[in-house]
């Protein structure tokens, strides 16, 4: 029985070969729900680290369409491939800038900006300000420096630099980023609706984090790995035809 490409979008395998990438991404998606069981963070301030996550995937997405190569194709096509990036690299700060513009926009908007301070936030800095004396920055932290090792572990060393294409990461970052406004808007949601209500947050963060990584493994699995399922994949329908031929 095969099983969908879709479906199966990472296993125990993908965990073991990305092992420490995971585990970063496991370690800084588990400081927001610390925060919230012990220190008492907000709704609203889990809604706005999640956004600068936005922000972060999006930096450490053009250092990769930067670095991208292409090594694999010819060799005449190199000089094409840097070419292109004078194009690709600005329409994507430009989209990818406006989507999470918008949307954290909406999402200060909805939350009315008042938690934890009292009021709309009339002073755009107030958010800034609330991260630092909370102690709240420091799950952006978190989350920065396990994007960034990701990147330098299985981007760079790992080689997908000469693997991927501009046009694939015109477009790669935007399922975790579904993934991850998703959260945003639920949260702000539940802030409005519920208030901080704890239940709600560990719910938020756990599903965010199973479906991030999910997401994570999926995009980080390497090309032998895929030609090893393929290959895999065609043995298994080559048995069941022989299975069927037997019979």
């Amino acid at each position: 029985m095969s099983h969908s490409p879709a479906l199966a979008l990472a296993s125990w395998r993908d965990f073991q070969h990305h092992r420490t990438s995971a585990i970063s991404l496991l370690a800084a998606n588990s400081l927001p729900l610390l925060g919230v069981l012990f220190w008492g963070w907000s709704t609203f301030a889990i809604v706005l680290i999640y956004w600068f996550e936005n922000a972060i995937i999006g930096v450490i997405n053009i250092l990769k369409m930067l670095c991208c190569t292409e090594s694999e194709t010819d060799e005449e096509s190199v000089p094409f491939v840097h070419a292109m990036k004078l194009l690709f690299v600005p329409f994507f700060t430009f989209h990818y800038g406006m989507f999470c513009a918008v949307h954290g926009a909406f999402v200060m908007l909805l939350s009315g900006g008042e938690v934890p301070f009292e009021g709309p936030a009339d002073d755009w800095t107030e958010p800034l300000v609330m991260l630092r004396e909370t102690g709240t920055l420091w799950g952006i932290v978190g989350l920065a420096i396990s994007h960034l090792y990701s990147f330098v572990r299985n981007y760079l060393i790992g080689g997908e630099y000469r693997r991927v294409t501009l046009p694939t990461l015109m477009f790669q970052p935007y399922a975790r980023v579904v993934v991850l406004h998703l959260a945003i808007l639920f949260g702000a949601f539940a802030t409005v609706a519920l208030g901080n209500s704890i239940f709600v947050l560990v719910i938020l963060i756990v599903g965010k984090t199973a479906i991030d990584l999910a997401l994570h493994l999926r995009e980080h699995r390497s090309g032998s790995e895929k030609q090893r399922d393929d290959r895999h994949d065609g043995q298994n329908r080559g048995n069941e035809g022989f299975g069927a031929s037997a019979k």
